[in-house]
């Protein structure tokens, strides 16, 4: 069964600077579960085919205009209605004074009524985007997560294989961390995964012989990053003489996380390769994959191959 999240109305108000206009408890004690937002301006005509109660209602300009249109009966009859639906919370965007119906109706019913500084648009964008991450689902990954060339790279791999070394050659190279030895990953989107450290042990990476160390007082704040997108992620592994690895780079392969498909690499380790510089290709390889070039494509095609031949039908030297 998927675990449900949910964000304190406290939170809300802190991060939007909202003004409580009515609150039948404390703010901590009150919580969002779904990301989705609602202007209710058919509800308000009387119109509740399809209302979904579970999401925070906005009154902005255009809905405040037309309750004052309404006489003094009908409006307080539309608004009560919304409030009846026991909505998690409502509030208001218009900019304008505010409605006495609406503080009436929010006291009646015991629902969270709140005003905003924004303008409708601006804060939707904002709640909806901030109530997108927090509410998201997720998972935790152990391996390492680092920013390459713009690239989100999440590191996976047996304890002991060298992600978290790798992790600071690259960052001594100018590249940032993110998050080592747990990543959690939230899916914000169907299509984006965004990865961060717990907050206990962000920055913190731990280096076998050195012990713990924390990357963002050693290396700068320009060393480190709270989040990134996951744009690609690379499998280190302990080099095997009998396994054949992709030499050309034909086959696209894939990590599922989360039901979300993401381009994967798989690095054998063994001593005398630098994967940081290998990291660092990877990374630029992958944006020019999402630019429509194909290296290995472009080869084959050069030299009058096919471009779904196999790896194994061409012979190349080390």
């Amino acid at each position: 069964m998927t675990e449900k999240y949910k964000v304190s109305l406290a939170r809300l108000i802190k991060e939007f600077d909202l003004a409580p206009i009515y609150l039948h408890e404390s703010e901590d004690e009150i919580f969002i579960s779904t990301p989705e937002v609602n202007r209710p301006g058919l509800h308000l005509c009387g119109f509740y085919e399809y209302f979904q109660p579970y999401r925070i209602q906005c009154i902005g300009r255009m809905e405040a205009a037309f309750l004052k249109s309404l006489d003094d009966k009908t409006r307080a009859e539309r608004v009560d209605s919304l409030f009846a639906h026991n909505v998690p919370a409502v509030v208001d965007t218009s900019n304008l004074p505010l409605i006495h119906e609406l503080e009436e109706s929010a006291e009646r019913h015991r629902i969270p009524l709140l005003k905003a500084q924004d303008n409708t648009s601006t804060f939707m964008s904002a709640l909806i985007s901030f109530l997108s991450v927090e509410l998201a689902p997720r998972v935790t990954r152990h391996g390492v997560l680092v920013e390459v060339y713009g690239e989100g790279m999440l590191i996976l791999g047996e304890s002991g294989v060298g992600k978290s070394e790798t992790a600071i050659e690259l960052v001594k190279r100018g590249h940032r961390l993110i998050a080592d030895d747990a990543v959690e990953i939230r899916r914000v989107s169907n299509r984006t995964l965004v990865g961060s450290s717990p907050e206990n042990i962000r920055h913190f990476v731990e280096l076998r012989g050195i012990g713990i160390i924390n990357a963002m007082r050693l290396f700068g704040m320009g060393a480190v990053k709270l989040t990134e997108k996951i744009d690609l992620v690379v499998h280190l592994e302990v080099w095997d003489n009998d396994k054949t690895y992709d030499r050309m780079g034909m086959d696209d392969e894939y990590t599922t996380i989360l039901d979300i498909e993401v381009p994967a690499i798989t690095i054998p380790v063994k001593p005398g390769r630098n994967l940081a510089i290998i990291l660092e290709v990877a990374s630029m390889n992958s944006r020019q994959k999402k630019l429509g070039h194909n290296a290995a494509h472009e080869l084959l095609n050069s030299l009058g191959f096919a471009t779904d031949i196999v790896n194994d039908e061409c012979n190349w030297d080390n």
